[in-house]
């Protein structure tokens, strides 16, 4: 085999290939000899058939089999000979191909690039953490207890105007410049005031009714409306009360606990503060590691292969141009031209990729794999999202090596990160939970 280098430029490389014509044919004939002795036609016995009949009917399907195993084996050989790792999988393109002459093809290949790893002992991190405060805790012990509490209907002298906290059953009929639009009518609806879940400023304007009493209110829908025909546009409720209703308190006493399956207000506080440490721990985790990812990208600086760089862009530009086509256009990108932005989202590609290679090159130094116990407690862990699937599920994973790559990924880079961070010098640093919580400022590279 004859191999040419055409091609050396960053990591970038080609190569001109020549394959002998007899290495071809000896491949030919070995393969020919190999069917001979397991093919089955009719009137010859097995492993009988005569070779020039073997030929007839099977040398065009063997030749074409010779010839991809030999690309594939001398592109192999190409690359393992010198020592070179590949981005993705090289091109191939055929230059000649001719019975009984040599094979002529070209290997373009993008290969990883080699990277020096940084001083893991040299960085320094701050780990914020948090505890859930008593008033924290009691907080979300009433709005649990409020989600408990019942109403009663309001008759007679004991109807009141509405307040924050009532529910008003009302009927309405929306209109948009005097004309009813469609799914603007309802009646008997709920609404409660104070609440969520209405636009805005609708519940509001209801503060004040009696059962009986109607009104006009006024109202604009967000620009980010799921409905595009109505998004941004004023709008009228013609609104009837019905009916009132006022929240019955719930005390916070050991009976609400035993409601909830507890045995003791204490046991609920107990659980509710272990659910916040968790909270707290998780947002710990993510911001160390955020830490971490920005003290590594500014440790290293290696060129990254373009067409993975490509790749990762083109998910990006895919995901904004979905997101303007919802009207969703993110406040730093607002006003900017597209070569601006694709400029901005290609150097965050690059981040990404260059950070992708480095934890990659980590783990492969550190010797991190991922093990069956690890991945089979993600598969059962997916596939407890879908009840009364899961055996499906898991074995959808288990068909689907690009599947599993989508929960190995996620466990590997965990582990690598709790690799450096053992080497790290991490102090922590206790902190009240608004400020573990509160996102700072970021670039989008940051962010990303």
């Amino acid at each position: 085999m004859q191999v040419t280098e055409t091609l050396s430029e960053g990591l970038k490389r080609g190569y001109n290939v020549v394959v002998p014509a007899s290495d071809i044919e000896a491949a030919r004939e070995k393969r020919l000899v190999e069917v001979a002795k397991t093919v089955n036609l009719p009137g010859f016995r097995p492993g009988k058939v005569p070779m020039g009949v073997v030929k007839k009917r099977f040398g065009g399907s063997v030749t074409a089999e010779v010839l991809e195993q030999s690309v594939n084996d001398a592109t192999n050989k190409v690359l393992n000979d010198r020592g070179l790792r590949t981005a993705s999988q090289p091109k191939i393109e055929i230059v000649s191909l001719e019975d009984g002459k040599d094979l002529v093809f070209k290997i373009d290949a993008e290969l990883l690039p080699d990277i020096q790893m940084p001083d893991f002992k040299a960085l320094e991190l701050t780990r914020l953490k948090a505890e859930p405060t008593e008033e924290a805790v009691t907080k979300t012990l009433t709005e649990i207890a409020k989600r408990q509490q019942e109403f009663v209907t309001l008759e007679g002298d004991d109807v009141v105007p509405a307040e924050i906290g009532h529910v008003l059953t009302i009927d309405f009929l929306g209109k948009v410049d005097g004309v009813p639009f469609e799914g603007g009518t309802g009646t008997d609806m709920n609404v409660e005031l104070g609440g969520t879940g209405f636009i805005p400023g609708f519940a509001e304007q209801l503060v004040g009714m009696k059962p009986g009493e109607s009104k006009v209110i006024d109202v604009t829908f967000p620009a980010n409306y799921n409905s595009t025909e109505l998004a941004g546009k004023a709008a009228t409720f013609d609104i009837t009360a019905k009916a009132l209703k006022r929240p019955v308190p719930v005390e916070l006493t050991d009976e609400l606990a035993t409601t909830l399956g507890f045995e003791g207000l204490e046991d609920v506080k107990k659980a509710i503060t272990s659910s916040m440490q968790r909270e707290y721990d998780q947002v710990t985790r993510l911001k160390l590691k955020r830490e971490l990812l920005d003290a590594l990208a500014g440790q290293v600086s290696f060129a990254v292969p373009d067409s993975m760089v490509e790749a990762e862009f083109s998910q990006i530009w895919e995901r904004i141009e979905a997101d303007r086509a919802k009207g969703q256009v993110d406040d730093e990108d607002a006003g900017k031209d597209d070569d601006t932005l694709k400029a901005e989202y290609r150097a965050i590609a690059e981040r990404r990729v260059r950070l992708g290679l480095l934890l990659a090159e980590i783990g492969r130094v550190a010797n991190i794999g991922v093990t069956p116990e690890e991945m089979n407690r993600a598969m059962i862990r997916e596939a407890q999202r879908y009840p009364g699937q899961e055996q499906m599920v898991v074995e959808f994973f288990r068909k689907n090596p690009q599947a599993a790559d989508s929960l190995r990924g996620p466990i590997y880079e965990e582990k690598v990160v709790d690799y450096v961070l053992e080497l790290a010098k991490v102090t922590d640093k206790i902190v009240p939970p608004e400020e573990l919580t509160a996102e700072p400022a970021q670039t989008k590279a940051e962010a990303a």
